[in-house]
């Protein structure tokens, strides 16, 4: 499998370069991380559950989650200023492109019923959200092992000024969009 990260440099950005009439290689559109992101809900204070979702993400993500916490307490959802929340991690660099490779060529073809992602994810800066429902559609986690389903969130962050930009970029790196 080519490398993402110099097919990018290759072949990526003298295309964008041209569609786009850019002089300056730093306005090229690029990815500046990958924000990967699971909350816990109602199971916050089931440590066990925790831990699992960390583990998890560990092994999908190849870095060692982050566990987000409430910032200020809301009694309507019984939630107490300082419980975990979720946990996140953000990928930078070598890993952000390896996982991005992976998500296009691995994941996206393992998830249940997916018909591509939808243009309106794309949103007016050109960053790209994706929900994925079950974390099992990851090669790297098992399935008999796992005793509670979870929901992912993905967002790619780039450098974009616009929609158009974003998408185009997102698409030379072959993400799957609806037609």
């Amino acid at each position: 499998m080519n490398n993402l990260q110099t097919q990018y440099q290759k072949e990526i950005v003298p295309a964008l370069k041209e569609k786009f009439d850019l002089k300056n290689l730093m306005t090229v559109p690029r990815l500046k991380k990958v924000v990967i992101n699971v909350g816990v809900g109602k199971n916050s204070k089931d440590k066990e559950h925790v831990d699992n979702v960390e583990k998890v993400l560990a092994a999908i993500s190849g870095q060692k989650p982050v566990r987000t916490k409430a910032k200020q307490s809301i009694s309507g959802f019984k939630l107490r200023e300082g419980t975990v929340v979720g946990v996140m991690v953000t990928l930078r660099k070598k890993r952000m492109y390896d996982f991005v490779e992976k998500l296009v060529h691995v994941t996206f073809p393992r998830v249940r019923d997916f018909r591509g992602i939808n243009k309106t994810s794309v949103d007016q800066s050109g960053n790209l959200t994706v929900g994925i429902k079950e974390h099992t559609a990851f090669a790297e986690v098992g399935t008999e092992d796992t005793d509670n389903i979870f929901g992912l969130e993905i967002t790619l962050v780039t450098n974009c000024k616009n929609r158009e930009e974003g998408f185009e970029l997102f698409k030379q790196l072959g993400f799957p969009f609806k037609k």
